[in-house]
């Protein structure tokens, strides 16, 4: 007669190996999802900036200003540029100088004058970099070339891994088998049914 007594033992060993699988994924997938909070922060903020490039420069806050320097400018462009610098007290030398017709363009890194050469009026055109933002956007475009495709990478690889360990991570009804089907179902079926409609 087989033994009744060692049935049970079995089976709450086979349920707790269960349960330990269950939390080691819960525990690698805890962890993988703090690794990814940096990144994530990255690319969320630039995704929402880069989203809105019509409406606003992700990048750079744009300023105009006038002045007026009341003389016309010297026909020498060396002496022009030198007259203009001192009176708008620029100290930056510019990267670059010449005359289109009759203004006079200073480009410098982050800035631009147009000078009218006969009347001495100035429009300033001045780009401040966005704190965060440009860099976020920096990151996310991969200007960082090769370097930065391999932490890239890494991360998708990451979510990859938090998107398919987050269905197995709850068993039973609230689990993916239960209610977790017909949310998937719905997040698969929201860019499915935005390209048959866009596209249609």
């Amino acid at each position: 007669m087989p033994d009744e007594s060692a049935r049970p033992p079995a089976r709450s060993a086979k349920r707790g190996n269960r349960i330990q699988w269950r939390a080691l994924l819960r525990a690698v997938h805890r962890d993988v999802g703090y690794a990814a909070v940096g990144l994530t922060f990255v690319y969320a903020v630039s995704g929402l900036a880069v989203n809105h490039i019509a409406a606003w420069d992700p990048n750079f806050v744009n300023t105009t200003t006038t002045h007026e320097l009341g003389a016309p400018l010297p026909t020498d462009d060396d002496a022009a540029r030198t007259l203009v610098l001192g009176k708008l007290g620029i100290a930056e030398t510019p990267r670059e100088v010449f005359r289109e017709g009759d203004e006079l363009e200073m480009l410098f890194e982050h800035r631009t004058l147009h000078v009218s050469a006969p009347t001495g009026h100035v429009v300033d055109e001045q780009q401040q970099p966005r704190f965060f933002v440009r860099a976020a956007n920096w990151l996310h475009l991969n200007r960082g070339k090769k370097a930065w495709t391999y932490f890239a990478d890494s991360y998708a690889v990451g979510l990859l891994f938090l998107a398919t360990s987050g269905l197995f991570m709850i068993a039973g009804k609230k689990g993916f088998f239960g209610r977790g089907v017909f949310f998937v179902a719905a997040g698969v079926a929201i860019p499915v049914v935005y390209l048959a409609l866009v596209r249609g």
